[in-house]
């Protein structure tokens, strides 16, 4: 877990492309955030979590 946990991986994770570059957005919390920040409230995409899975065996 320690090597996903971040928002990159979290589902609330949004980008947005702007004119003057991406906008990182957490759709849970309701602010802007970094692709490498991590917080208490984590909950990884479907895929992530497979991949944890996956890598355990």
């Amino acid at each position: 877990m320690k090597d996903f946990h971040c928002c990159a991986t979290c589902r609330h994770f949004q980008a947005e492309k702007k004119l003057d570059g991406m906008v990182y957005f957490c759709s849970r919390l309701g602010f802007e955030t970094k692709t490498n920040y991590k917080f208490n409230c984590w909950s990884p995409k479907e895929s992530i979590i497979e991949l944890m899975e996956k890598l355990k065996k």
